[in-house]
């Protein structure tokens, strides 16, 4: 490329075009050389002194041939865009390697865009009309500035926004030295760490050293919460960063294109810039690998693209050069996503996103963290309760407020340090965090101190003219750099604006600097006019309200997309303790300033009365002040004041609901939502109810963190509400240990921890995060924790383990090849005789993996551990002699069934081609010449509305609501209703079973859910593996046809190859036949009641309700077949079955439904949908993925023939697939989409 070549105008070219299309995953290319040691070294690092396996960014120094051919690999595969090999390439994260110097770090990048750019170049020479484009690659370090690695100290942080910022301004300068053409800042897993990323790279371009660059950013959605893991949502990200003008925005890493493709929408819907996406191949599997193949996934990645969803796309973890080649064919005709027009509108967010419209009401911003205008909490920050003082932010959110203002200007505090500590308390506070924020401060190195701390996108209160206009630039560009929205005061050089038009002319001026100077959006700029305190007697002060009224209507006129605030509390500053009066005053002053255009403002959430509700004395007379009606307004205003009641200026935080609730479910709703504000009182009411503190822990604190971990696996917390949970914990077990201690003194007894238990990030492994938070969990329940970080050789770890003696070894790793190094230390530990159990965890680990690679390898229990949550109860289980046995039975028992699946499904496999399989069919062996069909008592549909729900407790199956629920009797009390009398789970699976039917009383006799059907019988035949439905009897016009697939796995015995259509006559026996439909849901109702309950934080009964509505969906399926079957079909009018055996299939006849079995093609309910008009009739819906909505619904086919059977069609092979496309007259592609779970073959 010429050195005029514009790498924007090109961009912005293509992308109108095409979409373009970015490499795979340099990692997964790297693990196919199999390197070892000495390949990391090379010459110039053979003799460094720590291991330097898997630090992949070095190989651009010791072996860039490697790198070169992978580059050159991608490009042949149709790649536009080459990442550097880099995504560790800062001081931060080669410190792991001890490789952390400068100079060092500085030829990683250099080199690394070298190599890719002599590809770049050498495929462009070939193609000058496409040119290879190379993407400097800027990773999210090790370390994360939102999230404390100590459970104890909440406000701790492993590392700094100006440390980032200085590491990230090192590599991108290294980048920009060699001629990067992109800047990709990506993974992005903690949004504070990108924003110090791009501050860095803002300054590399403000100050001009290197020509700008396009910045593209990518963040990952860490699981199906939708969430970071600093715990932004996909909105509230993208605002966070959209400060940069980002030329492309996207979502990469943790995900396969299935999970991310939601979150890739919502993108995409508010992106005013190009969107990418390079999802990971799914998630490792057993064998290391991949599920998704290059022929699975572009089809998933193609889908996006057809939906205007992409501009660009790639592949990350598990991605090669062939999945590559195979997005880049199927996306080479699909046009590009269209950049939507975005409307101008603040946003700003926290962990979640506010955007504030024409059509947004008022918005509260929290007035109480300020300790110039609350007293209490000043003292609380003060005396270093900053605890408690998060208390009085949560309590500003409960109450409405949807910002947080907050200032820490007061003389004898440390505001920079106190505010930035005070910021990190609320990011460890998901319940506050998710709101933004305010940083409040006359002094502009602390709201930049304070915009250090925050990762959303927050508002700095204030910056003004009064130092004139260079400061004012200054500070301006400043706060832009760092994303936030700003509010600018009415002051200037000459001071504080008074009159209309004062306010107008600053308001103006400052607007016309920052647009045209600054660059400031000027939706993000907010005035505040001046709120100034009137009724002070002094004459001139009596108008400042009309004044601030009247300034708002003409700046709304002259400046429309700007935001007006202001601090409310100023105009009742007279009538200070006097709080009743003052939030009157309040409420009626916005009601006038709301109508002229204010926005926003700084109040007390939940302290203004309503305006119609103010006395109509007391409204005239503060109303006559507010609007300098007349002459005496402030005279009367006074005299009436002497009359209001006087409240204290003591605030009181209120009792909240819950504390009302047991002593063991305040501390379960303590632990769930990690308040710490009574943890002390609670335990002391324990200590007084349980004899034996340890009781407490075991009982009600274990439940607790049970639940925790229930819903952290069900994806309803997110990684600061479970460190949250941890510190609850922690603090409530720190009370506990100085008494179990005193205790076993008092006895002659040594105190002793639960256990020790040493935990190691693998060998080549640097990511400690999650082993980190175990280390926490554990540590809460008294376990003495021996953490010897990362990169931890084998050697070390066995030598440690019989040094310390201890009880549990837990080995943690996140990349690929760990898994190979967790079945090394497997069998060294048995090779050494080691006795001491296994803990297995980490991102890419698996139970099956855990259960067929490592477990056999260690004679010792070997056990996989899901979250940290789950860490306590497996720990407490090996280390309890009594319950040990049993455990470690479970778990071998349970992993020599997976490994015996696991290897059963790997065997050698036969099957017979189609033709066979029809030949040796069902329908061929029955004699149809004898047979008589019983025709129904109706032909067509009929529907069922407001269904007795009364009449399907009967046939309820409970054993799937059991399994739900995780309470599993074992023999010889398996199922209902023998799991009551199970030793182990009886009791609780009594006390679940008895709520459920509580609640399901209550839902019928308050007629919670609706219950509706509708169900048709039709003529009907077979042709080959299809059935065909006619319109009347002489069957000469066809309505529908429901498509089969048949058996051809290759069977031992003579036994027929089944497909639902041999249970109907063939047209050629010239029989007339009959098939009936179905489509039932007691989901109507179920998700109001679940939302309900959730608005009520009880997780419980929100399951609890959706279960029981699935309960009841199954039982009126059940209920209305054998209606079909014995009176409406009457095909078996003399069946007389129990419950029992109606759920075991003891009855003539099949209802098989679409998705399931006996026919796998979810595509066939669309069949049912259209035939029998479901949606127009019932309103149950089918999505896009041909799910059914109500969730709690049930659809499928009726069949009569005595011979038909439940089977399952099981694995199919290409021939049938052809076959099946060509009668549906579909794609073949297609079909191998719906029908992937069963293809005898690899795509």
């Amino acid at each position: 490329m010429s050195s005029n070549f514009d790498v924007f105008s090109y961009l912005h070219e293509e992308f109108k075009k095409r979409i373009l299309i970015i490499d795979g995953a340099m990692g997964t290319s790297i693990q196919k050389f199999r390197l070892v040691e000495a390949d990391y070294r090379g010459e110039e690092f053979k003799n460094f002194h720590k291991d330097l396996k898997n630090n992949n960014d070095l190989l651009n120094l010791t072996n860039p041939e490697i790198i070169r051919s992978i580059h050159k690999d991608f490009l042949e595969a149709g790649a536009d865009i080459l990442e550097t090999n880099t995504f560790n390439a800062t001081t931060i994260s080669q410190a792991d390697f001890d490789l952390d110097n400068e100079d060092i770090v500085w030829r990683l990048n250099v080199e690394a865009v070298k190599i890719a750019k002599s590809v770049a170049i050498e495929f462009t020479q070939k193609n000058p009309a496409r040119p290879r484009l190379v993407a400097g690659a800027v990773g999210p370090t090790s370390k994360t500035c939102s999230i404390s690695p100590s459970v104890e100290r909440p406000e701790f942080r492993n590392i700094s926004f100006d440390e980032l910022v200085t590491t990230y301004k090192h590599q991108s300068l290294a980048l920009l030295s060699a001629g990067v053409d992109i800047l990709l800042v990506e993974t992005i897993f903690d949004t504070l760490n990108a924003k110090a990323a791009l501050y860095a790279i803002q300054d590399i371009f403000d100050k001009g050293t290197y020509p700008k660059v396009p910045i593209f950013i990518s963040g990952t959605i860490t699981d199906r919460s939708g969430r970071t893991l600093s715990g932004q949502t996909t909105e509230a990200f993208f605002n966070s960063i959209s400060h940069v003008n980002p030329f492309c925005v996207g979502l990469n890493c943790a995900l396969g294109p299935k999970e991310i493709r939601p979150f890739l929408a919502t993108l995409s819907r508010i992106a005013n810039c190009y969107v990418l996406c390079y999802p990971n191949a799914g998630l490792p599997n057993a064998l290391h690998g991949y599920d998704e193949s290059p022929e699975t996934m572009a089809p998933q990645i193609a889908d996006f693209a057809r939906d205007g969803l992409l501009n660009l796309a790639g592949g990350c973890c598990g991605t090669t050069n062939l999945h590559i080649a195979e997005i880049e064919k199927l996306l080479r005709d699909i046009p590009p996503r269209v950049i939507p027009s975005r409307p101008q509108y603040l946003t700003l967010s926290g962990l979640e996103a506010l955007t504030i419209t024409p059509t947004t009401n008022f918005v509260n911003i929290g007035e109480r963290c300020n300790v110039s205008g609350s007293r209490a909490f000043a003292n609380l920050i003060k005396a270093d309760k900053f605890e408690e003082a998060v208390t009085v932010a949560r309590l500003q959110v409960q109450n409405g407020a949807q910002i947080l203002d907050i200032n820490m200007d007061e003389g004898l505090l440390d505001a920079m340090a106190v505010m930035q500590k005070f910021l990190c308390f609320i990011a460890s506070e998901p319940e506050v965090g998710k709101v933004p924020l305010m940083i409040d401060s006359s002094k502009f190195n602390v709201i930049e101190a304070g915009l250090k701390c925050a990762q959303g996108k927050c508002i700095v209160n204030s910056i003004s003219l009064k130092e004139g206009e260079k400061q004012f630039i200054e500070h301006a560009k400043i706060i832009r750099h760092y994303g936030a929205a700003v509010v600018i005061m009415a002051f200037d050089e000459e001071g504080q604006a008074v009159d209309v038009e004062k306010r107008v002319a600053i308001c103006k001026r400052s607007y016309d600097i920052l647009t045209q100077k600054v660059g400031f959006p000027p939706e993000d700029i907010i005035f505040d006019p001046n709120i100034l305190t009137i009724a002070t007697g002094m004459e001139e002060h009596n108008n400042y309200a009309v004044n601030f009224i009247e300034a708002t209507k003409i700046i709304k006129q002259l400046m429309p997309l700007a935001k007006i605030s202001g601090g409310v509390s100023n105009l009742s500053f007279s009538f200070r303790g006097n709080e009743i009066l003052r939030q009157q005053m309040h409420s009626i002053f916005l009601y006038h300033a709301i109508k002229a255009g204010m926005d926003m403002g700084i109040v007390n959430a939940g302290a203004l009365p309503i305006y119609d509700d103010i006395p109509k004395d007391s409204l005239k007379i503060i109303e006559d002040c507010i609007l300098n009606r007349t002459t005496d307004a402030t005279e009367k205003l006074l005299e009436f004041a002497q009359k209001v009641n006087k409240t204290t200026t003591q605030e009181v935080i209120e009792v909240a609901e819950w504390r009302k609730e047991s002593l063991e479910s305040r501390l379960s709703h303590a632990l769930v939502k990690g308040i710490t504000d009574y943890i002390d009182q609670d335990i002391e009411e324990a200590i007084a109810k349980y004899p034996i503190p340890l009781h407490i822990i075991e009982g009600p604190l274990m439940s607790g963190m049970n639940i925790v971990g229930d819903l952290f696996g069900a994806g309803k917390m997110f990684l600061p509400q479970v460190i949250k949970s941890a510190r609850v914990m922690k603090k409530a077990v720190s009370i506990l240990v100085p008494i179990m201690e005193e205790e076993k003194q008092k006895l002659g007894l040594e105190l002793k921890n639960a256990g020790v238990v040493l935990l190691a990030t693998v060998k080549g492994d640097v990511h400690d995060i999650g082993k980190n938070i175990v280390g926490v969990v554990l540590g809460c329940n008294n376990y003495k924790i021996i953490d010897l970080g990362v990169m931890v050789p084998c050697d070390k770890i066995i030598q440690v383990a019989i040094q310390h003696k201890v009880d549990i070894i837990g080995l943690s790793g996140l990349i690929t090849p760990s898994l190979d190094e967790m079945v090394f230390v497997a069998r060294e530990m048995e090779r050494n005789r080691l006795k001491i159990p296994l803990l297995i965890g980490g991102a890419t680990t698996s139970k099956i993996h855990t259960a067929v690679k490592i477990a056999q390898n260690y004679s010792t229990p070997t056990i996989h551990v899901l979250d940290a949550s789950r860490s306590v109860v497996v720990v407490s289980s090996l280390l309890n002699e009594e319950l040990k046995q049993e455990f470690t039975d479970e778990v071998s028992l349970e992993y020599a069934e997976l490994r015996d699946s696991y290897n059963a499904s790997l065997k050698d496999r036969r099957y017979i081609r189609l033709n066979d399989s029809r030949n040796k069919s069902l329908s061929k062996r029955i004699d149809w010449k004898n047979f008589k069909p019983v025709k129904p008592s109706f032909i067509g549909t009929r529907v069922f509305e407001n269904y007795d729900l009364s009449k399907l407790i009967d046939n309820i199956d409970w054993n799937p609501f059991f399994t739900l629920w995780q309470l599993r009797g074992k023999y010889p009390n398996r199922g209902y209703p023998k799991i009551f009398n199970d030793e182990t789970v009886g009791s609780e699976a009594r006390k679940i079973f008895n709520e459920a039917n509580q609640l399901l009383k209550e839902i019928i006799d308050k007629k919670l859910f609706q219950a509706h059907a509708v169900f048709g019988f039709y003529y009907a035949n077979s042709v080959g593996d299809d059935i065909e439905i006619y319109s009347d009897e002489n069957r000469t016009t066809t309505i529908a046809t429901f498509y089969g697939l048949r058996q051809q796995s290759e069977k031992d015995v003579d036994d027929p190859y089944l497909c639902m259509s041999d249970f109907i006559a063939p047209k050629t026996s010239g029989i007339i036949d009959y098939i009936g439909t179905f489509a039932v849901s007691t989901g109507f109702g179920s998700d109001q009641l679940a939302k309900k309950y959730e608005s009520q934080n009880d997780d419980y009964n929100s399951i609890m309700c959706k279960a029981l509505a699935d309960r009841l969906a199954e039982s009126f399926a059940e209920t209305l077949h054998a209606t079909v079957r014995k009176e409406l079909w009457a095909y078996s009018e003399s069946e007389n079955l129990n419950s029992e055996q109606l759920h075991r299939c003891k009855y003539t006849g099949i209802r098989p439904a679409p998705g399931y079995p006996v026919q796998p093609d979810h595509t066939e309910k669309r069949t049912i949908w259209n035939l029998m008009k479901v949606k127009e009739t019932v309103n149950i819906e089918l999505t896009e993925t041909l799910a059914m909505l109500p969730a709690a619904s049930v659809c499928g086919l009726y069949f009569a023939h005595p011979q038909s059977k439940y089977f399952a069609v099981g694995k199919i092979t290409k021939d049938q697939v052809i076959d099946y496309a060509q009668r549906k007259s579909m794609q073949i592609e297609q079909v191998e989409k719906w029908l992937s779970p069963i293809l005898a073959y690899d795509l």
